[in-house]
Parts: C-alpha cells; structure tokens; sequence
C-alpha cells in the first residue's frame, strides 16, 4: 500500500515552497503576526468550497490567542468543507454543544485505556511489522513502518476485521483528499456510513470494549450519542488517528537519522524519548495550519480582520517563532522544553493527543530496542514535503539486529 504523501509538483500558493515554507513563513512573520491573504493553494479546490477572504497567522502569541477565542475565532466554518464529507463532529462544534459532545467521545480516550493499549495493541503491532523486514537488514520505514502503525493500531482500537484495513484505510485518504476529487470524497464518506453502522448495531447488542462500543454505550446527564454523531466521529477519527502519528513518527525519524548524534543519544538513553518527540512535533509540525471562521468584526495582533473572512492559523510558522523559541530553526532534543503549538489549544486541542505521544514513543523505542546502525541512504531523495501536511517521501535506511 502506498503512502498518501501529496504530488510534490502542487503548487502552494505565493513563494511557499512544499520541501522548506519555513522561510517563507519566516519572512510574513517579520512583515507582521497577522496579515492579509492565504498560504493555502486552492487552485484545485472547487470554488464553493474556497473562502471569499482571507488572513493568515504566524506569530505564535497570535495563532494561540486565536486558537483560544472560540467564540470569535469559530471552526463552524469546516461545516462547509471536510464536514460536507465527514458529517457533524466536534470539530466544527463550538460552545455547550462541543463540550457536551467532547464529553462522550472523550470517554473512548480514558487515560486507563492508554495503559492497556499500550502492552496490548501498540507494542504487538510494531514488533510485528519489525518482524517483516527486520533479517533484510533494510526498509523503507514510511511504506512497512511509520504509515503502517498508526492504521493498524487504529483498526484494533475500533475493533474492525484486519481484512477490512484495505477498505477503510483507502475510505480515509479519499476523504481527506475532498479537493482534489470531490465525487470520490462523497462516495467514500457513503461507504463509511454504511460500514460504520453494521458495527453500532452490533456493538449495541453486544460490546466488545472497543472504541465503538464505548461510544455506542457513552452516557453523559442521560445523554447518549446518536447514530450519526457515532460514524461521524469515526470517518473523523479514521484520517486523524492515521495523519497526525504517521506524519510526526516519520518526522522524527528523518530528523534523527538527519541528525546522527542526536539519534545516538536517544538510543543511549531512552528516557530523552520524550523531548525528542516533543521538539519533532515544534521543528516539524505534522499538520502546519488550522483554519477558523471569523464571526464578528475584531482584530488580532494589531490587525483588523472583518466579519465572515477565513484565518489561517500557520501552526508550522507559530512553533519557529524566534520571539519564543531561542534557534527556532534548529533541531535540538536538548533545548530548553517550552510547550509548541502542534496539537492547538483552547476547547479545540486535539483529543488523541496522548494516543499519539504514546504511540510515537512505543515504535520508536521498539525500533531501536530490536535495531541498531541505522543508516538513511539516498535512494529515493529523503526529504520532508507538503503543506499543510508535512512528512517524509520516503526514509530508505539499512541497520542490524541487535543480538
């Protein structure tokens, strides 16, 4: 199965280039922390579906301030667009509603869970994919291991047939790829439906202690989820729990095999694990903005932005600020620990955050548990690309065992 990395000949609006948009970021972040216009490329986009006008935001005090202002700065504007295919989620919900439904679903996240997936569906599904390539003594960790984990952990996390993983995996992609073909988005989003609701009717006649089970029984006040909030969720959870793991495992990886003596020192010592995953998600943001409908007239960082424009919150540019971050452009697991932008903030912050710290630290300390002398080679041109999605191509590498 091939990765869904983007077409690195897409344009990507003024100046901004898909393999380095981080001077480009740099320079409108010293023009100012908010300007007029997009960084988005909607040359492919169908006009409904593109905004009527436009601000950007680079600087991190401006991206946060933004980010927790729900009320002016709303994401109901993603009813219009990934929502169309997605349906109704918390992530286009804002106010009493968002928190009442943030409330059940979060219930598929309790921090007990994390324990047992961890030993039981995590660590299982790296040690497994090793398996496959491990005696070859070389990979290519984005195709076998970094775009193969988070979708199976995901599939057993929602209990879902590991023969289904062709089905909904390609389902997700579609989706997420609605601008470039709008009728396969809306097919996909369909059969999702359909597929997702033969699992609610029979986790409600017999749960079996998955994610869907859990929604189906979640129960908040006497409240409990309906169907459409369920599969919403789901076709919602589907790309999220894939994007996020997938992208920032493999950026972290390039970053260290990019950066051998920091990778040397995490395989020394395992508890620096944590800061790296951390300064992988700051020096390369999986996801570079967000966007937020703009409800009233205000400003932002000495900006005036009207009624009804889309801003683009550059999450990529906010986590380089140099007003926050001493050498924001480089890569440091050792740095002074200031907490980045990468997962939002505010009512919107991303619920499967823990699920993915967890899972980016488990594959990468069962890689280097069971693998040493890791080497990137050439083939291929490794190299880290795209936007708003950012991650390796490819992350061609050969290694040995460890006895």
């Amino acid at each position: 199965m091939n990765s869904p990395v983007q077409d690195e000949s897409t344009p990507a609006g003024d100046a901004l280039d898909l393999r380095d948009p981080y001077p480009y970021f740099a320079a409108r972040r010293a023009e100012s922390g908010v300007s007029h216009g997009t960084v988005m490329d909607y040359s492919r986009t169908p006009e409904s579906l593109r905004p009527k006008d436009s601000y950007s935001a680079f600087s991190y005090d401006a991206v946060n301030a933004a980010l927790r202002n729900s009320q002016v700065f709303s994401t109901a504007l993603y009813d219009s667009t990934i929502g169309v295919f997605m349906g109704p989620t918390i992530l286009a919900m804002n106010g009493a509603r968002h928190k009442a439904h943030r409330g059940l679903v979060s219930a598929a996240f309790k921090p007990q869970s994390l324990l047992t997936w961890e030993p039981e569906i995590v660590r299982p599904i790296c040690d497994a994919l090793i398996d496959e390539f491990a005696e070859r003594g070389n990979a290519d960790l984005v195709r076998e291991f970094t775009f193969e984990f988070p979708t199976r952990v995901i599939a057993r996390l929602l209990g879902l047939p590991e023969e289904d993983l062709p089905f909904f995996r390609k389902a997700a992609v579609a989706i997420i790829s609605y601008a470039g073909n709008v009728g396969r988005a809306l097919e996909a989003s369909k059969d999702l439906q359909e597929y997702f609701l033969g699992h609610i009717e029979q986790r409600r006649s017999n749960p079996t202690g998955d994610i869907i089970s859990d929604l189906v029984t979640a129960e908040i006040d006497g409240e409990k989820l309906t169907d459409e909030a369920i599969y919403s969720f789901l076709r919602l959870l589907l790309p999220a729990g894939l994007e996020t793991t997938y992208r920032s495992s493999g950026n972290l990886l390039y970053l260290l095999l990019k950066h051998p003596d920091q990778f040397a020192a995490v395989q020394a010592d395992r508890r620096l694990l944590t800061p790296a995953i951390e300064e992988g998600l700051r020096y390369e943001t999986p996801l570079t903005l967000v966007q937020r409908y703009v409800t009233e007239d205000t400003e932002l960082d000495g900006v005036a932005i009207p009624r009804g424009a889309v801003l683009d919150l550059c999450l990529g540019s906010a986590n380089r600020d140099e007003n926050r971050w001493e050498r924001p452009e480089e890569f440091d697991i050792h740095r002074r620990r200031i907490p980045h932008i990468s997962f939002t903030a505010g009512a919107h912050t991303c619920l499967g955050l823990h699920l993915a710290r967890m899972e980016t630290r488990v594959a990468l300390d069962r890689l280097l548990t069971r693998l040493t002398g890791f080497e990137l080679k050439d083939e291929g041109d490794p190299h880290i690309f795209g936007q708003p999605f950012r991650s390796p191509n490819v992350l061609p590498v050969t290694f040995d065992v460890v006895a």
